[in-house]
């Protein structure tokens, strides 16, 4: 006879002692069930123990987590949070520095779980360990594993960052600022405040001031990828957390010191792989210096600033008057107004007033700094630009002003100028570092591509429109290559011609249309049930192998890892944390199981509980796209299972296999592009023999029932 539902069979392991078999009923009170399994090993006072899981990290169990107990897991007895805390913090005031850091290793352990995080903090846990931060007496491991522990604790959000004392943030200062110190120590002071600068402005501004930013670029400039990545992850959060004005200084000196050009040949051209965590920050330092460019961007020109009114001078004589030379000399002003007014519309501004053209924001004065950059570093092309175009007298020229605004317009929209850094995004690129003026150099290069498309489709000034669309399209597609440099990109943008442009739209319209006859799509629609069985087959295979998920707090970013995989039978959702850097490990090794049985419903974007606790701002748009998350039975309650994506695509094929074990329709963005995949090769291959044979858009008519139906054989009769 089967076991009531509520009943599992489990193992209690306690060190010296014979493991006890047990049916463990849920429905029973935890203090019940320890006092059970203590009598069978003959312990008093039960209430001094707890249960713990025996892998993983071993959480503690209580009314809460219980349900997470399935058939078959091993628990350990072990003493209580309560007493368990007290007696690791009376340690750590051992006169003996062995004791201290044997307490502090157990500590560390033991932080991550919830409920004796709680114990320790109640038990000013966290003051203890931060006078031991502060006084600072050993410098190696015992102050590493106060800092971790430290770091775990906080992690759990149940005291603000915004608590901690300025002499404790000083402290962990002095040990960022110190030149010789244990390697696993500066990691983690750096991690420590890049917390404290994120979670609260205050105490950011006191970091910004006692860590300089030569400190900062001395820890990039060591050969460790940990110390490098939380150097500039510090970093990256005083930049965020600065003023426009301040952010800028604080650019400009780390321009000034080289920085742009060692992390392009040291951290970007490494031997070693990026990390995601570094490729996110270098995302951020791309965003944040390119939004350096917004003001301008927003700001109209003024026709009565005088700066602004030369500068328009200054590309005019640059295209019209050679050197040493002035316009029409001996001239009335109202004749050198006339030629000035004409040059100023063979320059390509569409009013004899060129103010009125750059008064439109986006782009403002931005346009005008792409134009005047470019006429002063690539004189000679912009002249060419200018006068090949200015003298034509077929109505195919090319106006200069004009394609540069709408160009600098394009710029911002590509490159993301002025919008919020997202929190996960890693999509920055590689050329932006290995290029001094990046923005306004890669307008030198694309304005002339322009000119260059702008002849190949031999277009006119209605065709203005149509030539910015190819434009856009030549930029995009080359800047998704995401070139290592300028030149590189250079040569790849200036390849994908008006030509190979129509050819690849053409191609993709032939892969997306295919033919639309009836038959084809009846055709179609025989072969959908097999194949979406076949995208079927495959998500699950792909749950079963199994993906490392992040954690992502309220600090925004971790560095902790977790794993899950579906089991070959497809019956389990098998889980747990796994350490950075590791290989997956093998699903019969996780922890943590969920039946699939048990799992109610999938939920996705903003529905998703850890989501809604984030907020609705414009940088969590890119966290309610990958969060998903599984509700299922624990006890009487509703729990759940939350999942960060780490791309778009792994989030498709996660809920598209979760969906497929629940029995609900696979309707992702992935699904559809598979299954049309898919229908478009299996239906060109059962149409290899009608190649060149028109299809009729409606079959054949059938023809008329003959008059009589004597023309049947009568096979009775037999032949004379």
């Amino acid at each position: 006879m089967a076991p009531p539902r509520n009943v599992v069979k489990i193992a209690v392991q306690m060190r010296d002692a014979i493991p006890q078999l047990i049916q463990l009923d849920q429905a029973k009170p935890l203090a019940a069930v320890l006092k059970e399994v203590c009598d069978a090993w003959s312990l008093a006072h039960s209430e001094r123990y707890a249960l713990q899981f025996a892998d993983g990290h071993r959480r503690y169990i209580t009314e809460n987590n219980r349900a997470e107990i399935k058939n078959g897991s091993i628990l350990c007895l072990s003493t209580a949070p309560d007493l368990e805390a007290e007696l690791l913090l009376g340690r750590l005031q051992s006169g003996s520095r062995e004791v201290r850091r044997e307490a502090l290793q157990h500590l560390v352990l033991l932080a991550p779980d919830m409920t004796f995080a709680q114990e320790v903090i109640s038990r000013d846990g966290l003051q203890r360990l931060g006078t031991i931060i502060e006084d600072g007496d050993d410098l190696g491991e015992v102050l590493a594993l106060t800092l971790r522990t430290f770091l775990e604790l906080m992690e759990h959000g149940v005291v603000s960052w915004e608590t901690l004392s300025i002499p404790f943030v000083r402290k962990v200062v002095s040990y960022v600022n110190m030149n010789l110190m244990d390697a696993s120590v500066q990691p983690l002071a750096l991690r420590l405040l890049e917390s404290v600068t994120l979670s609260s402005p205050a105490l950011g501004q006191l970091v910004k001031s006692e860590v300089p930013l030569s400190r900062l670029l001395v820890h990039l400039q060591v050969m460790n990828q940990q110390l490098q990545t939380k150097a500039m992850a510090l970093l990256t959060a005083l930049l965020q957390g600065a003023s426009p004005a301040e952010r800028k200084d604080m650019l400009d000196q780390l321009w000034q010191r080289n920085l742009r050009q060692f992390i392009y040949k040291n951290i970007i051209h490494s031997a070693a792989p990026l990390g995601d965590e570094m490729a996110h920050h270098l995302y951020v330092l791309q965003s944040l210096t390119l939004g350096l460019l917004e003001p301008r961007m927003r700001m109209p020109l003024d026709p009565y600033s005088q700066e602004q009114r030369e500068q328009l001078q200054a590309l005019r004589q640059a295209a019209f008057e050679p050197e040493g030379e002035s316009l029409g000399t001996g001239l009335s002003a109202d004749r050198r107004r006339s030629l000035c007014a004409r040059e100023f519309r063979k320059l390509g501004f569409s009013n004899s007033n060129p103010g009125q053209d750059l008064e439109r924001v986006p782009p403002g004065l931005l346009a005008l700094d792409n134009m005047l950059y470019f006429s002063r570093h690539a004189p000679s092309a912009y002249s060419r630009f200018v006068l090949e175009n200015s003298s034509r007298e077929d109505k195919h020229e090319c106006p200069f002003a004009r394609s540069s605004i709408q160009l600098t317009v394009l710029l911002c929209e590509l490159l993301r100028v002025g919008e919020p850094c997202s929190e996960t995004a890693q999509d920055f690129s590689p050329m932006f570092f290995g290029q001094d003026q990046s923005f306004h150099e890669l307008f030198c290069v694309s304005i002339q591509l322009l000119n260059k498309t702008w002849k190949e489709m031999r277009a006119t000034q209605e065709d203005f429109d149509k030539v910015m669309q190819v434009v856009r399209e030549q930029l995009a597609r080359t800047l998704a290559l995401k070139p290592s440099s300028l030149e590189l990109f250079r040569t790849k943008v200036n390849a994908l011609t008006y030509g190979e442009v129509l050819r690849l739209r053409q191609t993709e319209r032939l892969h997306q249309e295919g033919t639309l006859a009836p038959p084809i799509l009846e055709l179609r629609e025989k072969l959908k049930p097999e194949l979406m069985g076949l995208i079927r087959q495959q998500r699950l295979l792909r749950l079963c192998e199994g993906t490392l998920f992040r954690k992502i707090s309220s600090r925004r970013r971790q560095d902790k890892l977790w794993f899950c995989c579906l089991s070959p039978n497809h019956k389990v959702l098998q889980y747990g944390d796994v350490e950075e850097g590791a290989s997956p490990p093998p699903p019969e090794s996780l922890p943590e199981q969920l039946p699939v049985a048990d799992i109610r419903a999938l939920l996705t974007g903003k529905d998703c509980p850890h989501v809604r606790e984030k907020g609705s701002g414009k940088q969590n748009k890119d966290l309610y796209e990958l969060a998903f998350s599984v509700s299922y039975d624990r006890e009487e309650e509703e729990a759940y299972l939350n999942f960060i994506a780490p791309s778009k695509r792994e989030f498709h094929l996660w809920t598209d296999g979760l969906s497929a074990l629940l029995g609900s329709p696979m309707g992702s963005e992935q699904t559809r592009q598979d299954l049309e995949q898919l229908l478009t090769m299996e239906t060109k291959l059962r149409l290899l023999e009608l190649e060149n044979v028109p299809i009729p858009e409606k079959p054949p008519p059938i023809p008329p029932p003959p008059t009589n139906f004597n023309f049947c054989y009568d096979c009775s009769i037999a032949e004379p």
